[in-house]
């Protein structure tokens, strides 16, 4: 049985494409060549400050802005009410994502990294920014309910342009006072952590909308997503890789001598989605939402937005920041941890749900094409 389910499973991975499949490897050479770059090339850290607006690097800039385009372009927001009627889906996925995620990061943060306050910040910073990019990738791999993961991802865009600023301006500065933890002078701007936002997923998120609208109204929406979907998709990897190798050329140093920290923010990070992932998963078997929408619950409460995060992370603290740094390893780390819960989602099907993902996915498909 083990052996059926882990075909079934690659079979599945095959079903992405060649740039999805091997994205932690993508990550990985992006990281390298970011490193190489930055100790051959010395000049490259006054060339990006010299191209800086307002404390941001302009190609920097440039990368987060095309990484989060085309994801919020797929997001089929027509579909926003269709999931109201699931009451449990709909309150579980809120409060995971936007009362116990950022707690648990908060947690996490402040046991793993107590005297590490730039990667602390930059761990909360990820805990706040809830996924709306790669959960669409895992869910689907796991035959989770597709069109309740294209929602749970529009509800969760909205909620971070109306709630990143405040949650942030609460876990970074108003609840360690409360518990009286000392953040070692660390002075968090609120209003530039809401202006960077605005910007990096304000400005996405309109043009992602705009771009579904007017190409479904001109062309109609078997063009959209047969056609022009797949030809922007690549580009969010692209913005992706690029803003990497321009991080880690200007952290080059950080990391080399350094690598004991960046095991020490992997650490948390591992626990975080681990954790997020089985409670996700365990309340939507408890309240009976069957595989596939206890596997998109589970999924988008345990991925993050990271394009988001570093975002956030560089236009606030600077590219060269710990924080910066933090948001960074996110993806390296959640990438090859999330793919692995796919297996472990697509296993526990028949232990815990008593069904067949692939067949309940292959019927699901016929009704919508019928």
């Amino acid at each position: 049985m083990a052996a059926q389910d882990t075909a079934r499973a690659q079979v599945a991975t095959r079903r992405l494409s060649t740039l999805d499949r091997w994205l932690p490897l993508w990550i990985g050479l992006a990281m390298v060549a970011g490193l190489v770059l930055g100790r051959f090339i010395p000049g490259l850290s006054d060339g990006l400050a010299a191209l800086e607006v307002g404390g941001i690097s302009v190609p920097i800039a440039i990368g987060l802005l095309v990484m989060m385009y085309p994801v919020l372009a797929k997001v089929r927001y027509d579909k926003v009410t269709a999931v109201t009627g699931d009451k449990g889906l709909l309150v579980s996925s809120l409060a995971l994502n936007w009362v116990l995620g950022p707690a648990l990061m908060f947690a996490l943060a402040w046991i793993f990294l107590p005297d590490l306050p730039e990667y602390r910040t930059g761990l909360i910073i990820v805990g706040l920014a809830r996924c709306i990019a790669m959960v669409v990738i895992w869910n689907d791999l796991a035959c989770g309910d597709r069109e309740a993961a294209a929602v749970l991802v529009a509800i969760n865009s909205v909620f971070q342009v109306l709630a990143f600023s405040v949650l942030g301006w609460f876990y970074l500065t108003v609840l360690p006072g409360w518990l009286g933890l000392d953040t070692q002078g660390l002075d968090v701007s609120i209003g530039k952590i809401a202006l960077n936002v605005l910007v990096f997923l304000g400005v996405p998120l309109v043009a992602g909308f705009l771009s579904r609208f007017l190409g479904e109204r001109v062309r109609g929406r078997d063009w959209y997503e047969s056609s022009f979907v797949p030809k922007i998709g690549p580009w969010a990897l692209y913005g992706l890789l690029f803003t990497i190798v321009l991080l880690f050329a200007l952290q080059g140093d950080q990391i080399t001598s350094r690598p004991l920290d960046v095991v020490r923010i992997a650490v948390p990070l591992l626990v975080y989605f681990a954790v997020m992932w089985f409670l996700g998963l365990a309340l939507g078997r408890v309240q009976g939402l069957g595989y596939a929408r206890s596997t998109t619950l589970a999924f988008t409460a345990a991925g993050n937005n990271f394009e988001l995060a570093i975002a956030v992370a560089i236009g606030t603290f600077g590219a060269t920041s710990g924080q910066a740094l933090a948001g960074v390893v996110g993806p390296l780390i959640e990438v090859p941890v999330l793919v692995g819960l796919v297996y472990v989602s697509l296993r526990l099907a028949r232990r815990w749900f008593k069904t067949d993902p692939y067949h309940q996915e292959s019927t699901t498909t016929t009704e919508v094409r019928s």
